[in-house]
């Protein structure tokens, strides 16, 4: 992943088709308790948690800067090891650091630099996960084209790369490619994409075991087509460890950004549902039998969120958490390790900081036991409105809780807060205190505590109907001024007065968050973003309707003109 491209709407209906339609190949007798306990079974647990060194070394430029992150140095790596993680995915793109044919030689100094930030995280004791990346949409995805030509620059790599670490730990495990993919190249057909993937597994791997040194029997990652945990692509990568089954330290990978509705806020799917949960489990259960099962193991060489590479609040903060809280507990039920996907974005390079810490505590602590949830962790009162008691449904997953604090300040059990099971009541008379300011916006958070996992966060917020005025501009920076009345947008319904849904997706009337229109609280209004009004039929009205996580709803009718855009809220 870099700069993550979005499925679109076919493929994410051709991923539904196949995860429901396509039986994965049959199970052992093994249970998600016991998966046959080889030796790289052993090694792929004891990489767990993994991190990944995301738009750095991968960056497609002159340098690993070429995408915004600073050089990498020893104490962030020093940084990684102390958060816990006990591997670290390099991704590595060799592209713009190979000279001409035949000889294809890796730049010296760049092969130098790879093995410096190798031998950091290695002094931390870190397992270590190098690859051929970006390369791969770059000019591997041309190989139908150009076949010998691809062919013999991607060996080159792994002949230069296996003799340089060749004698390094056999805690340095090699995978072939990242997300793997040929249809820049313009290839479409399923079988033929696969068929030269597993013309680059076997290649690599007959490379690296016959390089000498460590090589013999080092772990080597061998990714699905696109990296996809779609049936179909699992099935063909089990075949190619079939072909293999002599090698016993060969170990597969997938990737995994959530059901994709969810993972962009797209589709009206602005919570963690009963759909965005199965299709978890219904993927992890199919990775589990497919691979782990049969003696294969697996590393989720990537997870996240698709919509954190436009902001990491496109999703909301406690359905995010929900989000992330099952994910490490099902995959680790599975035996399967999973590497969380940061470009950047997540851990400050420099301050050595993360930037939301109930993230990370969270997928911490999933690495040993579930964390507790609530159904929200948002508590809204209407200003100018009777406070009433409001109930809570809490999933505690096993856990107790143990407090209920105000801004720090411990509440009183039975008196200001009460629990029956896992219902948590919070009287009127709590709410009242606490929101006397009458401000708008988050006026308290509470903060219940639990014996084990972290803390879980409620944020009691007074609001009105929010307020959007006229306004006309050009289409390149639209905006609705907008008063927010303390209230946050939760998404945004377009169709055309005349019928039909507009903008981009046309699949369904709401909108991508972020992608097609994005709040801005700090100046009080909504920008429309070229993504959606680029698509609009000229001079045909567009009603938008706002949904905010109070339940409130406006409406809002747009007509582009050329490239002018007048907006006016509904009468």
């Amino acid at each position: 992943m870099f700069k993550k491209r979005f499925k679109p709407a076919a493929a994410v209906l051709l991923t539904a088709v196949l995860l429901l339609s396509l039986l994965p190949l049959p199970s052992g007798v093994a249970s998600a308790a016991s998966p046959p306990k080889s030796k790289m079974q052993t090694y792929v647990d004891n990489m767990q948690p993994g991190w990944n060194l995301g738009n750095t070394l991968d960056s497609v430029g002159p340098d690993e800067t070429a995408w915004g992150n600073p050089r990498v140095t020893r104490e962030l790596i020093k940084q990684i090891s102390r958060q816990g993680f006990k591997s670290i995915r390099i991704p590595v793109t060799w592209d713009n650091h190979i000279g001409p044919a035949p000889d294809y030689k890796i730049d010296p100094a760049y092969l130098d630099r790879v093995a410096e930030v190798v031998g950091w995280a290695r002094s931390e004791n870190l397992y270590v996960l190098i690859n051929v990346h970006h390369d791969s949409w770059v000019w591997i995805s041309k190989m139908q084209q150009n076949h010998d030509a691809t062919l013999a620059r991607y060996n080159a790599i792994w002949k230069q790369t296996a003799e340089r670490f060749k004698n390094e730990s056999d805690k340095l495990s090699f995978e072939s490619v990242n997300e793997p993919r040929f249809t820049e190249g313009g290839t479409t057909d399923e079988a033929q994409a696969q068929k030269m993937l597993d013309e680059l597994n076997l290649s690599f791997h007959e490379i690296v075991r016959s390089s000498g040194g460590k090589n013999a029997t080092r772990p080597l990652v061998l990714p699905t087509l696109e990296t996809s945990p779609t049936q179909e692509r699992m099935n063909a990568l089990s075949k190619t460890f079939r072909q293999l089954e002599a090698d016993k330290n060969l170990i597969a990978t997938v990737h995994y950004y959530g059901y994709w509705p969810f993972s962009v806020n797209i589709a009206g799917t602005t919570t963690f549902d009963e759909t965005t949960r199965k299709d978890i489990t219904t993927t992890f259960d199919n990775v589990y039998d497919t691979f782990v099962a049969q003696g294969i193991p697996v590393i989720l060489g990537e997870y996240g969120l698709l919509g954190f590479d436009k902001n990491t609040n496109t999703i909301e903060q406690g359905e995010k958490l929900k989000f992330f809280e099952f994910l490490t507990y099902y995959i680790r039920e599975k035996h399967i390790t999973g590497m969380w996907w940061d470009n950047g974005q997540h851990f400050d390079r420099t301050q050595y900081k993360w930037s939301d810490p109930e993230l990370y505590e969270i997928i911490r602590s999933g690495q040993k036991q579930r964390s507790s949830v609530a159904e929200s962790d948002l508590i809204h009162l209407r200003e100018g409105q009777p406070v009433t008691d409001k109930t809570i449904a809490l999933q505690l997953n096993g856990n107790k809780l143990t407090s209920l604090k105000a801004d720090g300040k411990r509440l009183t059990k039975n008196k200001d807060y009460t629990l029956n099971g896992e219902t948590l009541t919070i009287p009127a008379a709590t709410l009242e205190r606490l929101t006397a300011s009458g401000k708008l916006g988050v006026n308290a958070v509470l903060t219940a505590g639990f014996t084990k996992g972290p803390d879980w966060n409620f944020y009691v917020t007074v609001h009105r109907t929010p307020a959007l005025s006229a306004s006309d501009g050009a289409a390149a920076d639209f905006a609705i001024p907008t008063d927010f009345g303390g209230d946050k947008l939760a998404t945004m319904e377009a169709v055309y007065v005349s019928g039909g849904n507009a903008g981009p997706n046309d699949w369904t009337s709401f909108k991508e968050f972020e992608s097609t229109f994005s709040p801005d609280y700090a100046n009080g209004k909504i920008v429309l973003r070229p993504a959606l009004l680029d698509t609009l039929k000229d001079g045909q009205p567009v009603t938008l309707t706002f949904y905010f996580w109070s339940g409130d709803k406006l409406t809002y009718t747009i007509t582009k003109t050329g490239a002018n855009v007048s907006g006016r809220p509904a009468q």
